[in-house]
């Protein structure tokens, strides 16, 4: 996919919503209830364009991923809109731009605001990710708690080759309104950037991080005032301490470098 800036469809339907540039990435201005009705505007009671409109979401992590590796900065910048799943980048926006970040818009949050929207008005749902016990449980658990959402599909996230490329195909014809991805930073967006011309029916592709973990139960969120003071990533971290210590000392210095230098005090409708 082309980056943004250069993609005339995306651009077209996302040109309402203002952005301001924080850590290096264009940030949209949305809180989670504006960003839950611009996924549902898009798709009923008709969809605006004729491919998958790709929303992604962008946390500490991401940012100095986007700074140091190349690929990764452009498949983010493909994205017609990126989300602030980060509390530090929503803190930093209050101190630099005349018109911050209103909230961080956290993915396993905005998927129950959707599904709430979607129940009443009859949009569909795909579920893809994780490993195949993981996602079972939490597509149980999503239709426990919305029993009327049409859910037309899911699938583990470990297909390869041939049988990937005909599930791909198989969500296609399925032609869900929202199809959440959840296979992690930069699997995801990868994804995304590969099978966007099999999925033209699509409505909306978000990509989703750790979702289904949550959804599943497999994975408990922080406190509500860590998550408020931009410490859920210390939370995550006493759960998993082998997998994310050297990740979180590498990237969250660089991520806070990043938010104080490279975010800029201007907020923009068009860029």
């Amino acid at each position: 996919m082309p980056e943004r800036r250069v993609n005339p469809v995306g651009r077209a339907a996302t040109a309402g919503v203002a952005r301001a540039t924080v850590g290096g990435l264009r940030i949209a201005v949305l809180d989670r209830e504006q960003t839950a009705n611009f996924m549902i505007d898009t798709v009923h009671p008709q969809r605006r364009v004729d491919r998958p409109l790709y929303l992604t979401s962008a946390n500490g992590e991401v940012l100095s991923r986007c700074s140091t590796e190349p690929r990764t900065d452009r498949l983010f910048r493909t994205a017609d809109l990126i989300n602030a799943d980060g509390q530090p980048l929503v803190m930093v926006s209050r101190l630099r731009s005349p018109k911050p970040l209103p909230e961080r818009v956290a993915t396993t949050d905005l998927f129950h605001d959707v599904a709430r929207k979607a129940e009443v008005l009859g949009l569909t749902f795909y579920l893809f990710g994780a490993d195949e016990a993981e996602n079972k449980v939490a597509i149980a658990n999503v239709r426990r708690a919305y029993p009327a959402l049409k859910i037309v599909g899911h699938c583990h996230g470990y297909l390869r080759g041939e049988a990937l490329r005909a599930k791909v195909d198989e969500i296609n014809a399925l032609a869900p309104d929202f199809l959440w991805i959840a296979l992690g930073v930069p699997y995801e967006q990868a994804f995304v950037d590969e099978y966007m011309p099999r999925l033209g029916n699509v409505g909306v592709i978000k990509t989703s991080g750790g979702l289904f973990n949550f959804l599943s139960g497999s994975r408990s969120r922080a406190p509500r005032w860590m998550q408020i003071v931009g410490l859920e990533w210390a939370w995550r971290l006493g759960l998993e301490p082998r997998r994310l210590f050297w990740r979180y000392l590498r990237t969250n210095p660089h991520a806070l470098y990043l938010l104080f230098n490279q975010t800029r005090p201007s907020v923009t409708r068009r860029d």
